[in-house]
């Protein structure tokens, strides 16, 4: 992965975007205090900052999700838009988005998605299928992709379904300036990346700068620095709603961007480099096996930080959900502080009761209920401990939650707040601690910082720290190898369902822990 950002100079044809004097509040807090943000035509500007720092406030507000506080101004392409911003007709002027969930339809097929916003608006009685196959196909013969026109969303890998996210969205801001040369269009790349594979964000990249290189300007909203240095001309970085500075990319080191985003020098952590208390296996796997998987076998000792990886597909985001029961295995044991098991009988229920806990990495999807507020997403696993005579009192969850959400940072810390409406760090620091006040023998983490910012992502390191030295064994599957590095005592590494190294010490570094994954595949091929 390149460390630096790429060498085009900074486009200086005049503003395609021009923000000024935005505000937004949610009651009593102001998610953004006075925010102006110039983007030039041609260029790729980023936008960072911690979870709820204001870009997700930023983006709803030009898409038409929220109405700014009076005195904000946005120019288009020196066009003033009226506010509260219609999505149509923003849409109509040259702005389209593309949101980290895409918003693809998977029943409908690649044509469909692409001509979605046309066929819903055009008056027409009979639809020229072919012409429009035809006319998809050329599209992305323009771009380079292999995409068939016919397929069915649902049946493209995410990185598929990402570069038709983009495309479409391309097309949409083109439709809408081909009667004005001067407005090619802006695109709003809002967290594209953080579920693809690096070869997808490469040829996601690539993308972006054949769309730019076209007259269009990107805003790269994303949590990830290296990638913000990678791809963008320059970045504006936002912090508790207010805008701290827009930097020239190339200009700026990977430790700058981290101390203006988190208003201070990012602490390095060592967690391998610490002295477990002791060194006897508390949980042992023996000749763990699913498809594709194993037979695996492996000790974690009381307190120690295990890690997981290898590249996508490598089997070890497996492990954690066929530990916990919550994926089925097909053969093999787990032995928990003297008691053992046969992984095919393991089930969430029996592994809670053992003691376990488990965070999978769809945050929304299955480690928590969206809809349901964060208190009650909380108190989930300790209902039991709540309980007031008969019942539960609504006033005792919420005391609870509060309590709880203080202790792991969350903000806001508002416990009746739909987890949904959470940053993806504060839900994850919410989702954490529901977990960690069962204080768990064995902890079970599947990518428990994807998609989080630098900030939240030292809260919970700082979190797991804590468990490890109260004693609980914490197994990470992840493909963070930075993360990896620095808060785990050991690191497994896997290929094709195996486990083919062991990293620790002064061996466990973010550059060996790459090479090993690659090299790895390499020599199993």
């Amino acid at each position: 992965m390149s460390l630096t950002s790429h060498s085009r100079s900074i486009p200086d044809g005049g503003a395609a975007l021009e923000i000024t004097h935005l505000s937004k509040r949610f009651g009593g807090m102001l998610a953004l205090d006075d925010v102006s943000l110039h983007v030039s035509r041609g260029e790729v500007h980023g936008l960072l900052g911690s979870n709820g720092s204001g870009k997700s406030t930023l983006i709803k507000v030009l898409a038409g999700f929220h109405d700014p506080e009076p005195g904000a101004e946005i120019r288009l392409y020196d066009q003033r838009l009226t506010l509260p911003v219609s999505g149509a007709h923003a849409r109509n002027m040259g702005l389209a988005f593309v949101h980290q969930h895409l918003s693809l339809i998977g029943s409908l097929s690649v044509t469909e998605n692409l001509f979605l916003n046309k066929l819903a608006t055009e008056d027409r009685w009979r639809i020229n299928w072919p012409a429009l196959h035809r006319d998809a196909a050329e599209i992305f013969a323009r771009f380079n992709l292999a995409l068939d026109p016919r397929s069915e969303v649902a049946f493209l890998s995410p990185v598929q379904q990402a570069l038709l996210a983009i495309v479409r969205a391309y097309e949409e801001v083109r439709q809408a300036s081909k009667d004005h040369a001067d407005r090619p269009g802006v695109l709003v790349l809002d967290e594209p990346t953080p579920f693809l594979p690096r070869a997808g964000v490469e040829q996601l990249f690539g993308l972006v700068r054949q769309c730019t290189a076209l007259g269009a300007s990107v805003i790269f909203v994303s949590h990830d620095v290296d990638e913000v240095r990678e791809i963008t001309d320059r970045a504006t970085i936002l912090r508790d709603g207010k805008l701290i500075e827009t930097v020239d990319t190339v200009q700026t080191s990977h430790d700058g961007f981290v101390g203006r985003i988190i208003g201070g020098a990012l602490e390095t952590y060592g967690g391998h480099a610490k002295t477990l208390k002791n060194v006897e296996p508390y949980v042992t796997v023996s000749d763990l096996t699913a498809p594709g998987i194993g037979p695996l076998s492996f000790d974690v000792a009381k307190g120690e930080i295990l890690g997981l990886t290898g590249l996508i597909g490598s089997g070890c985001d497996d492990v954690p959900a066929l530990i916990y029961g919550a994926r089925e295995a097909t053969g093999g044991t787990v032995l928990l502080d003297g008691r053992r098991m046969p992984a095919m009988a393991l089930s969430p229920e029996k592994a809670l009761g053992w003691g376990m806990a488990y965070l999978p990495a769809d945050r929304l999807g299955a480690a928590g209920v969206g809809s349901l507020p964060v208190c009650e997403n909380i108190a989930l696993p300790v209902f039991d401990r709540l309980r007031r005579g008969f019942g539960l009192m609504s006033s005792t969850i919420e005391k609870h939650g509060l309590e709880q959400g203080a202790g792991a940072g969350v903000k806001p810390n508002v416990p009746v707040l739909p987890l949904a409406a959470l940053s993806g760090g504060n839900a994850q620091k919410a989702l954490m601690a529901k977990w960690l006040q069962t204080t768990p023998r064995l902890l079970l983490l599947d990518e428990p910082t994807q998609g989080v910012d630098v900030g939240a992502r030292q809260q919970l390191w700082d979190a797991m720290d804590r468990a490890s030295d109260a004693g609980t064994s914490i197994v990470i599957g992840s493909t963070d190898y930075d993360q990896l590095a620095q808060i785990c005592h050991r690191v497994l590494i896997f290929a094709r369902g195996e486990i083919v190294a062991e990293l620790k010490g002064d061996a466990l570094t973010k550059e060996n822990i790459a090479e090993h994954c690659y090299r790895s595949v390499t020599e199993l091929a």
